[in-house]
């Protein structure tokens, strides 16, 4: 009786551990949202203040997405999960002294150290967006975790905006706060989540050298994951078409100022951080092409309409109804395909997810680029084109999903036929 009874302290103790875990990778993420989110925010606007082009920001940010693609893959082609809390420790160190190097830079007329903080600023962001979901499933794994990482993410990063929004353009003493003062706020609350990532201490089981090979031949053994890699690119292309340069497009095309501009991108992310939990506690149909249609095919249509109406109120419209829907259904749209791989190749698969991701985010920003001069018409005509076919394949997945259920359903059936035959 007394070794049953110390066996579920165990594993309650155990249980109790990896809460607690889990909830300082989320604080960290927390911590990292609230620094990028601020920043990001006013980056396009900063680079703008010292000189850039909106087709010059647009080029630069692609090529940082790339510059990002190449360290994500050289990442998960060398790094072993058991070293991915130090080095997701490192990035940030180096994120933060970039930043300050940034903050030096400003107004200093010296582009080319600015074109390389910046490429620096975003590789970085990206590359600890991407560690955090491997580094989460050696702790826990489910869609619900999923998404609760995904809400988390998205939910700071509005809190990061909202300060950004509070601060700008405010008067202290005998300066005005300006982009520059915004991010050295940002700073602080990076230096917060690298204390954070120093409490973190994972134990990882995973013993593959090199996750990125062997999740190469994976996903080249699936079809559902290799269309799913198809389908994050496509997804990454057609938001970062119509949003690559969002506060361009708001205070240059909308002729929002700065503040309001921000103010919106709050108050439109807040409501859809709101909606996705709500979405994911009580509203989720059981038809995933259902689930499909209301976050993207709604999107679809309101952008089809706003082509149509060339009207700036209706424009607003579609971006918003966008941006309220970019949280929801994350369990769906990514969460079943990220889970059905295992922890050996969680954090090979995610690499290659993210270098979808950040390939579509190229190429969306330099198509938002390639339009900008041309309206918001033609960018919400040329993310349209892109949604068409991403709705399809999203589709067939879920079709493809639900056959591979199905399959093992019916070949589970068989031998428990086969047994009570053999009884």
């Amino acid at each position: 009786m007394s070794k049953k009874v110390n066996n579920e302290m165990k594993k309650t103790a155990q249980k109790s551990k990896k809460h607690q875990l889990e909830r300082k990778i989320l604080t960290m993420l927390a911590f990292f949202s609230i620094s990028s989110g601020l920043w990001l925010n006013f980056q396009q606007l900063w680079l703008e203040d010292n000189g850039y082009l909106p087709s010059e920001i647009s080029t630069l940010t692609s090529v940082a997405n790339l510059f990002a693609v190449g360290a994500i893959i050289l990442v998960g082609w060398k790094l072993k999960p058991v070293s991915l809390q130090k080095f997701m420790t490192g990035v940030l160190v180096v994120r933060l002294l970039n930043s300050l190097a940034q903050f030096g830079l400003n107004g200093s007329g010296q582009t080319m150290l600015i074109n390389v903080c910046t490429i620096i600023g975003i590789v970085t962001n990206y590359t600890i967006v991407a560690s955090v979901y491997p580094l989460l499933t050696a702790v826990a794994k489910s869609n619900k975790i999923y998404s609760k990482r995904k809400l988390v993410e998205y939910l700071f990063r509005d809190v990061g905006v909202f300060i950004g929004g509070l601060l700008i353009g405010q008067s202290m003493s005998f300066f005005v706060i300006n982009y520059n003062i915004c991010l050295a706020v940002s700073m602080i609350f990076l230096v917060f989540a690298i204390i954070m990532m120093f409490g973190i201490k994972i134990n990882s089981t995973a013993t593959s050298s090199k996750p990125q090979q062997s999740a190469f031949k994976y996903i080249r053994k699936s079809k559902l994951h290799s269309l799913y890699m198809v389908y994050a690119f496509l997804a990454s292309t057609s938001f970062a078409t119509t949003f690559g340069l969002k506060m361009l497009i708001l205070t240059n095309l909308l002729d929002f100022s700065a503040s309001t501009a921000t103010n919106y991108l709050l108050i439109a992310g807040l409501a859809g951080d709101i909606l996705g939990m709500i979405a994911l506690k009580y509203f989720t149909p059981k038809n995933d092409y259902i689930t499909m249609t209301l976050k993207f095919g709604i999107r679809l249509g309101a952008y089809i309409i706003a082509v149509f109406a060339d009207n700036p109120f209706i424009f607003l419209l579609a971006l918003t109804w966008a941006l309220l829907s970019e949280t929801a259904y994350e369990d769906v749209s990514d969460g079943h395909y990220i889970n059905l791989v295992d922890n050996q190749h969680q954090l090979g698969y995610n690499t290659v997810k993210h270098v979808m991701n950040y390939l579509g985010e190229a190429t969306g920003v330099l198509f938002c680029g390639a339009m900008y001069n041309f309206g918001l018409g033609a960018i919400l005509g040329c993310t349209i084109a892109v949604m068409i076919v991403q709705i399809g394949v999203a589709y067939y997945l879920i079709y493809l999903r639900h056959h591979r259920r199905a399959v093992r359903h019916s070949a589970s059936r068989s031998r428990y036929n086969e047994r009570m035959v053999g009884d």
